[in-house]
């Protein structure tokens, strides 16, 4: 690995080290990075997780402690053990252990977990961990769903070097659907400076999503009926349904390509990748927000900052205060107008869906100008956010 000097245009080598060498300890550092980032376990929006907790010891009658402990945006827990320079032989027997022991988990202890987790390491979040959880799964509540079902725990493990036994086992495991993850995280020295390198390798980011695949198509070919749609996920697209064709005749065409959905949410692409204006449909209120969701955290982040300076003008353009949300256990930011209404009555279907056209409408013209000038910016900005 070189580090690019720009001043004489010259690349600079950086030496490989330990992490023993440097000092950094599992728990203290590489634990750590990873709780504060833990989107460098991931590859997309779609794979991102939310640490719900540290060195975790909820285990009935035993004394072990798991390093991490994480959800995915399916709601499925997720094991994370980390190990220094060398992954040992154990590593992945402690791995499958702890996934066993979440197994047993319902949903009430799971957000219990992260609620202790929000208590002690975050106390100045002023949500309660059920309303972050079912914002980071895209659920209007947690009756949405279900979390940590059946067979679905993941495994994730992150060591300098991995030994044979280990990435053998692993994708060993993964013929049998279970899904397991090998990090291979290098530090690297350059005179004061300290470089860390992170990549899956097993299985390669090319064949995991094969693989998944293959394994997702054997389950539902031994599926022998498929679940029951919920009550309210007809009533949504009984609501969408009307919605977007309301909205097809409107000047707003931003939703005229959209199909209903059983989802409380419909998005619509905003001309900007991994930044689409969404409606939000619930049973207590209705939302119209751009939410800024590309894969990398940096950018997110970088866009909605500069948004926010422009906040007066922008708020001023759409006719109201706007609610910003930099949502930091996340990787996306949010812009979002909201309103009350009771959505479990259809008498106020049409008048929901009128106010979403209405202030669509205006968040569209009041956001756009900005955020088509911020995408020149950002493929500039982006040398600067690598």
């Amino acid at each position: 690995m070189y580090k690019v000097d720009r001043s004489t245009n010259d690349l600079h080598s950086l030496h490989e080290v330990s992490f023993s060498s440097l000092g950094f300890t599992e728990r203290h550092n590489l634990q750590e990075w990873i709780a504060k980032n833990p989107q460098i376990l991931t590859k997309d929006n779609d794979d991102e997780l939310l640490i719900i907790q540290k060195e975790f010891a909820g285990f009935d009658e035993t004394k072990e402690r798991l390093d991490l402990l994480a959800l995915d945006k399916k709601g499925n827990l997720v094991i994370i053990e980390n190990k220094l320079d060398d992954s040992g032989r154990d590593v992945i027997w402690q791995a499958l252990k702890y996934a066993g022991y979440c197994a047993n988990l319902r949903q009430d202890s799971v957000v219990d977990i992260f609620q202790r987790y929000l208590d002690r390491y975050e106390p100045s979040e002023d949500r309660k961990a059920e309303e972050i959880i079912a914002e980071f799964l895209g659920w209007e509540s947690l009756k949405d769903g279900i979390l940590n079902k059946k067979a679905t725990q993941r495994v994730i493990m992150v060591a300098a070097n991995f030994r044979k036994e280990i990435t053998n086992t692993a994708l060993w495991l993964m013929e049998f659907g279970i899904r397991v993850q090998c990090f291979k995280v290098t530090p690297y020295q350059s005179a004061q400076e300290t470089f860390i390198d992170i990549r899956q390798v097993i299985p390669t980011p090319e064949a995991e999503s094969y693989m998944i695949g293959m394994a997702l198509k054997e389950a539902e070919e031994k599926s022998t009926s498929n679940t029951d749609l919920q009550e309210r996920h007809y009533l949504r697209r009984e609501f969408w349904t009307m919605a977007l064709e309301k909205f097809r005749h409107s000047s707003c065409d931003l939703f005229n390509n959209r199909a209903p959905s059983i989802d409380h949410w419909v998005a619509a692409g905003s001309g900007v990748g991994g930044v689409p204006f969404e409606l939000i449909f619930s049973q207590k209120d209705a939302r119209v927000q751009l939410n800024i969701a590309r894969s990398n955290a940096l950018e997110n982040s970088w866009l909605f900052d500069k948004l926010a300076i422009n906040k007066d003008n922008i708020e001023a353009a759409f006719g109201h205060p706007l609610e910003w949300k930099p949502l930091p256990e996340r990787k996306s930011c949010q812009v979002v107008y909201s309103a009350f209404f009771d959505g479990t009555d259809k008498s106020n279907w049409a008048v929901i869906a009128d106010w979403m056209i209405e202030n669509m409408s205006r968040l569209e013209k009041a956001i756009l100008p900005y955020l088509r000038e911020l995408e020149l910016e950002l493929k500039k900005a982006n040398v600067i956010l690598e």
